[in-house]
This record gives structure tokens, sequence and C-alpha cells, in this order.
């Protein structure tokens, strides 16, 4: 049943909103996917914080334009295409999709907004194998902590010496 003009204006203005505040996004073909894995990647989503929309391409279009995206809006998307709005983690969405398309091989790329630009399916990809910001962070560290865990080694080595030279 096709939708009304108010339900498209309500569609319009949630898409513009997401749009506005959001640090990326990512669009994908989910042609031939069931619903019920659809599901699960829906539920992965919510539990990063990440909104999942369907929204006809022409809405979307539009909702691209209205935020000054118009190098995005003038792609052209083909299937049925749903998109992953980030508002924390700017490659969350990437890297969720990624691991979901591991086990769904009918999900297509489409391509991705970051910072802004619109950046295709390749770089969407390259994204994805970023690790997450706490991955990271914890990386950070461990390297800062790294050469200090060195030095109070090497103390105490020193100090056992000396502890059994003394004996």
């Amino acid at each position: 049943m096709p939708k009304t003009k108010s339900q498209k204006a309500v569609i319009l203005q949630n898409l513009e909103d997401k749009l506005a505040k959001m640090k990326a996004a990512v669009m994908f073909n989910f042609s031939g996917i069931e619903v019920k894995e659809l599901n699960k990647l829906r539920e992965k989503c919510r539990e990063e914080g990440i909104d999942y929309l369907v929204a006809k391409k022409t809405l979307l279009k539009k909702a691209l334009g209205e935020q000054k995206m118009k190098e995005v809006a003038e792609k052209e998307f083909s299937g049925e295409i749903a998109t992953l709005f980030s508002y924390e983690d700017e490659v969350a969405p990437a890297r969720i999709l990624a691991t979901f398309a591991k086990d769904h091989d009918k999900i297509q790329f489409a391509g991705g907004i970051f910072e802004s630009q619109y950046i295709d399916a390749v770089k969407v990809k390259e994204l994805s194998r970023i690790p997450s910001r706490q991955v990271l962070l914890g990386k950070l560290v461990g390297c800062i902590a790294n050469p200090m865990s060195g030095i109070a080694r090497v103390l105490n080595a020193i100090k056992e010496s000396k502890e059994k030279e003394a004996v």
C-alpha cells in the first residue's frame, strides 16, 4: 500500500534528522536476505547504538540533498537499500555489516558517508577492517604501559641481584 504524503514527510524528516547528527553511514543492498536474518542484523546494530533504516531511494536522495550532500544524492543505488547510521563510532556500521556479510553473500555494499563525503563500496570495506575504538584505545594503553613495565622489571632485577649479593 502506497504511503501518504504525510507519512513520507515524517520519513523524510526522520532521515534528515539522522543525517544531520550522524558521524558515518553505510548503505547496502539487502535483496534476497530473509527477514529473520535481517532482524539479527538489526539486533546487533541496536547493541552497538547504530540505527538501521530502510527508506525509499527517492526519499533518501531528497534527504541527502537537503543536508547538502548532493554528491551522495546523485549516486544511483540499485535494489533494496538500507542504511546504517552511527552517531559515535565512525567505523562501527561498516564493521558490523562486513561481519554480517561474511555469512550472507547476498549483501552488497552500496557505499557510505564518512566525514560528510561519499565513499564507495571499496572504501567502506577498507573502513570495516579498522578495529573498534575500544580496541584501539586498549592498544594505545598497552604501548604506553609497556616501557614503564620494562623499567619496573629492570629495577626489580637489580634489586634481586643486590639482595643475592648481600646473602
